[in-house]
């Protein structure tokens, strides 16, 4: 593998990818199975580990038992390197990241208890970990409604099927083209039954959440694609599932308990945060502001912000605000007056942080890096973020002022796109290059955009409820006045519609009188040539003189 990551993937296409068929192994894999009772299930998943034709001295299975009543067991039949711990904080979060910290592999290999791999599942997974170090590599697995065994059978396919698949996994990969075709949420693929990721990425991302009651795998995985992920299905890693699962036993109600935790945590799922105020554990987007440009300028910047039609949003002020100190007694004429002023101004804002730094937490999908005394647009963030997101983007520069003395640019960056790129680059390479080859960048004028410097408008909630329902007024007004010209049209076909009948009858009427006309016609010159005739004939019997 080439220094900075090797091959570069775009967005999620995983096609540019050639994971060999007869690579020779060299990362090591740490297959992390929580177990709570169950022994015979945790029996029958060793088997099958211990099956595995992936080298054995590459592997090491630890098995936490959560709390079992009586305590686990390991079995005989199992890998050599297997050792089992006890973690006795329940839920799989903590048994997860309790063994976690026992593995030391280059791969973390997630797998329950229920879940019985194929053969070669293991190494399907590491012949894609060994084509780049930043996969996430996700097995099919099919549920089986059969027995519980005694013993692994021979032959897996032929004791559990029929077997019904994920299907929802299933729908996810066909409909994105096998989740190459720019997919807004290829973290979804990250489900703990039988998924693999490069330990650098969990490194980087951290452990499962243990306040969550459930969807912590989907969670993990949407820090995982923060953290530069690429998120690959490996149909030829198969494995079956003891039974249904806790999703497929009653989704609605897991749906109900999953969604009110993950909804402030994973910004992307945006159907969860209709509302249209409230703020957010992670937001959306988080805005960077210099806070020593002057208190106007930052005020400017900053309220603007928090004005826009984007409310999950979030503002770091950047500034010395630690060792700031306050002159009281002559206060006009502290030479930190106007980072008093701010520091004042946003100290108790929900939306504004002060920080010493411009680090903005990871887990924040998009970022905005603003120079103060410029003003977004009321929608300028929100049009940037559909472009960005819409076409893949990496990174949207704004051009807001070109001068000789250089170029002023906002920036909106995709946070998933740098930690791909600090990934992949070589040392000294340009970082926004290398998120043009994983992502894609582009330059926008600011004026297109409503950037400005012009003093601020900002219209407060209540004259925005004043000019909605001024708008809705005329709305309904208008709405009426459609109606009523509507009818009017109405009105005009109808008579139109008599128009034309009493045209044609009318039409009829001249035809008529036509026809008699022609027929008087004839009968005059009948009558004409009948008279010439006669006259002639009275004529020719005159005598003659």
């Amino acid at each position: 593998m080439s220094e900075g990551g090797g091959v570069r993937v775009r967005g999620n296409d995983y096609s540019v990818l050639r994971p060999a068929e007869d690579f020779t192994p060299s990362l090591r894999v740490s297959v992390i199975v929580p177990a709570y009772d169950n022994q015979d299930k945790l029996d029958l998943a060793l088997a099958a580990l211990a099956r595995q034709t992936y080298p054995a001295e590459l592997t090491e299975v630890v098995v936490v038992d959560n709390g079992s009543t009586p305590p686990l067991r390991l079995p005989a039949d199992r890998p050599p390197h297997t050792r089992l711990i006890t973690c006795d904080t329940p839920g799989r979060a903590a048994a997860r990241n309790a063994g976690l910290a026992e593995a030391s592999g280059d791969v973390v290999h997630w797998l329950d208890s229920d879940v019985l791999l194929m053969p070669g599942a293991v190494e399907a997974h590491m012949r894609w970990h060994h084509a780049a170090p930043y996969l996430v590599v996700t097995g099919y697995i099919r549920f089986t409604a059969a027995a519980v065994p005694a013993e692994l059978p021979d032959d897996l396919e032929k004791a559990f099927e029929p077997a019904e698949p994920h299907g929802w996994i299933i729908e996810l990969v066909e409909r994105t083209d096998g989740l190459t075709n720019n997919p807004q949420r290829p973290f979804s693929l990250h489900v703990g039954g039988a998924t693999s990721v490069a330990a650098r990425l969990i490194e980087a991302a951290g452990p499962m959440d243990g306040d969550l009651v459930l969807g912590q795998d989907t969670e993990m995985g949407y820090r995982l694609a923060q953290a530069g992920a690429v998120f690959v299905p490996e149909p030829r890693a198969r494995a079956y599932h003891l039974g249904p699962t806790m999703r497929m036993r009653d989704k609605a109600s897991i749906d109900r308990v999953s969604h009110a935790f993950v909804a402030d945590r994973i910004p992307s799922y945006r159907w969860l945060r209709s509302h249209p105020g409230r703020q957010w554990k992670v937001p959306y987007v988080t805005a960077v502001v210099d806070g020593t440009a002057g208190y106007e300028s930052v005020r400017a910047t900053v309220d603007a912000l928090l004005a826009g039609t984007v409310p999950d949003l979030s503002v770091v002020v950047t500034g010395p605000w630690e060792s700031l100190e306050r002159e009281h007694r002559a206060p006009l004429t502290d030479p930190e007056l106007d980072l008093v002023l701010v520091h004042g101004h946003y100290r108790h804002e929900g939306r504004v942080r002060l920080a010493g730094s411009a680090e903005v937490d990871p887990a924040v999908p998009f970022t905005l890096r603003l120079p103060p005394g410029w003003r977004p647009g009321e929608d300028s963030l929100a049009r940037l973020l559909d472009l960005c997101r819409d076409e893949g983007l990496g990174l949207v520069s704004v051009l807001l002022e070109e001068s000789s003395q250089g170029v002023v640019a906002a920036r909106l960056e995709r946070t998933s796109a740098f930690a791909r790129a600090r990934v992949v680059a070589r040392p000294g390479e340009d970082l926004d290059d290398v998120v043009d080859e994983v992502a894609g960048v582009t330059w926008v004028e600011g004026e297109t955009y409503a950037f400005t410097t012009e003093p601020p408008t900002v219209t407060g909630r209540r004259g925005a409820l004043r000019a909605r329902a001024e708008a809705q007024a005329e709305i309904a007004r208008l709405t009426k006045e459609v109606e009523r010209l509507r009818g009017q049209v109405g009105k005009w076909r109808d008579e139109a519609g008599r128009w034309r009948k009493n045209t044609v009858e009318l039409r009829r009427e001249v035809s008529g009188l036509r026809r008699q006309l022609a027929a008087a016609n004839r009968a005059q010159q009948g009558m004409r040539a009948l008279l010439s005739t006669t006259v002639k004939r009275a004529l020719g019997k005159r005598p003659r003189a």
